[in-house]
């Protein structure tokens, strides 16, 4: 039956995987997006994390998770004959990636961390069946790599605890690797093992070279991460001599940067609860309220970890749900089911609960947005604009290099009178009487179905001279970020949303009438 249900599991993990949502745009411009375009040559958009004076992203671990990878696929496409790797062969493949390290590695550390083999089946089965798991841990996130480090970090904490007679070399040497790896891919990452990694102390007193061991690795890793973000962020050739004179230490940049209660005020500022009220809730669901009932004797380093960092990350005014990614696995891991009669009662509410938030956020949530750039890269019209209203910023590195010539411009919150007003400044001059504007170049407009706004300008003569003859559309796309309750109501706004779900390409045309 256990093994039933897992592998039940890990069918609906690999549908979820291989479904086009798009939870937040970090999971393209902090990763595959920026690698890509070095490994490639595709045109794309490195954000300001990137091109700022002072980086505050290393691309240490983006090449080690996507940069290897693409350099593969690169090698497989020349010997294949083929010139170029399509980006959607790319981005496919990653996602593939992502979903086989999440059933490898995290999957594995959960059975490392939980000793009773009853407690180990339970707890894979409650990680494999969280919404968590089928889209954040399938996803290119920073903070899914940091799942992975932290979980792993933990393995090896406890396998150096455990062994009393051995310094335990390797496993030290790969925990220095793995620390500095995880700093360098997001500096929350030392908040999980700092509580964690106390338990160390008494061994390394017994054993010293077990500190030698982790202190050598971790210091030959920062040497190699910075020299690759030096090399990285260094116009021209590098030369060994710039670590010396202008090193560039991202970890170090990216906390002067969030030390600076302004600058994180631009990105959203959250009360301090955010995340224990807020968002552990949210990625937990009916899970949350089993940690008021967990005893002392329940409470195992996997716990701690996972709390600790909670906690510690809640000092800092910016928080994401995002954030306590690493957490979840540790938590479910730790929790006891509900004792009879109340077992079916909470099963019934966690399937039905990761059901609804898998489906929402794994299938539906922005979940046009990669299939419209993959159509525009495939489409035979010529498109000069592709303006993208009402929806998360488009990853252009997916336009198979038509963004050399198509300009992509995001309107992501621009009110509807703005957004028009960029559009007629974007098409050509009437030339003809009682005839639309026919130019060799298209202009796209991007945007939800359940934009009303947009319905006056649909077809027909249109509004203010402009006209929307729809291209193509996605059906399986939500915009969350549209809801309007103080202005249409509860029940319309759901409708409006809900109801005209779908993302629509639009062809953007100038309906000439009165001559010029």
């Amino acid at each position: 039956m256990w093994r039933r249900s897992y592998f039940l599991l890990l069918l609906v993990r690999i549908y979820f995987a291989l479904s086009p949502s798009y939870l937040h745009p970090d999971e393209n411009f902090q990763g595959p997006e920026v690698i890509a375009g070095r490994v490639f040559s595709y045109p794309v958009h490195e954000t300001w994390e990137f091109t700022s004076a002072q980086p505050i992203r290393s691309s240490f671990p983006l090449w080690l998770a996507y940069g290897s990878p693409m350099y593969l696929l690169r090698w497989l496409g020349e010997g294949f004959g083929y010139h170029e790797v399509a980006p959607s062969v790319v981005y496919w493949a990653l996602r593939v990636l992502m979903l086989t390290l999440s059933v490898v590695l995290e999957d594995w550390a959960i059975q490392e961390l939980v000793q009773s083999p009853r407690a180990r089946r339970v707890a894979v089965l409650l990680v494999a069946s969280s919404y968590v798991t089928w889209t954040f841990q399938t996803h290119t996130f920073s903070n899914s790599l940091e799942t992975l480090l932290v979980s792993w970090s933990l393995v090896l904490i406890q396998r150096i605890v455990g062994d009393k007679k051995r310094s335990g070399v390797l496993a030290s040497s790969i925990l220095g690797f793995l620390v500095v790896v995880g700093v360098f891919n997001r500096i929350t990452f030392p908040a999980f093992l700092l509580v964690p990694s106390s338990s160390l102390l008494p061994h390394f007193q017994r054993k010293p070279f077990s500190l030698v061991f982790i202190a050598v690795c971790a210091l030959f890793t920062t040497f190699v991460a910075v020299s690759v973000d030096t090399a990285f962020y260094t116009p021209g050739e590098f030369h060994f001599s710039s670590l010396l004179h202008h090193p560039v230490i991202t970890p170090l940049n990216n906390f002067k940067y969030n030390s600076v209660s302004a600058n994180l005020a631009q990105h959203g500022v959250h009360p301090r609860y955010q995340h224990f009220l807020v968002n552990l809730p949210q990625l937990l669901g009916p899970a949350f309220p089993l940690l008021l009932f967990l005893r002392r004797s329940h409470i195992r380093p996997a716990l701690v970890s996972a709390l600790s960092g909670v906690f510690l990350l809640s000092i800092f005014p910016h928080q994401e749900a995002r954030f306590l990614i690493p957490a979840v696995p540790l938590i479910l891991s730790s929790i006891r089911l509900p004792k009879a009669p109340n077992t079916k009662l909470w099963v019934s509410a966690w399937i039905i609960f990761n059901l609804a938030l898998g489906t929402l956020m794994g299938v539906y949530h922005q979940g046009g947005i990669v299939p419209v750039q993959n159509y525009i890269a495939k489409t035979n019209e010529t498109v000069s604009q592709a303006f993208w209203w009402k929806t998360y910023s488009p990853p252009i590195w997916l336009l198979n290099g038509k963004n050399e010539d198509l300009v992509t411009k995001d309107m992501m919150g621009m009110p509807g009178p703005e957004m028009l007003a960029q559009l007629q400044s974007a098409l050509p001059p009437c030339r003809t009487r009682h005839h639309p504007h026919m130019d060799t170049k298209s202009v796209f407009l991007v945007a939800p179905r359940s934009a009303w706004f947009l319905n006056p300008y649909k077809g027909g003569e249109g509004k203010d001279g402009v006209v929307l003859d729809e291209v193509w559309s996605y059906k399986k796309h939500l915009n969350l970020d549209d809801m309007d309750f103080g202005d249409d109501g509860v029940w319309k706004t759901l409708g409006r949303v809900v109801g005209d779900r779908g993302l629509v390409v639009w062809r953007v045309g100038r309906e000439c009438l009165g001559g010029k």
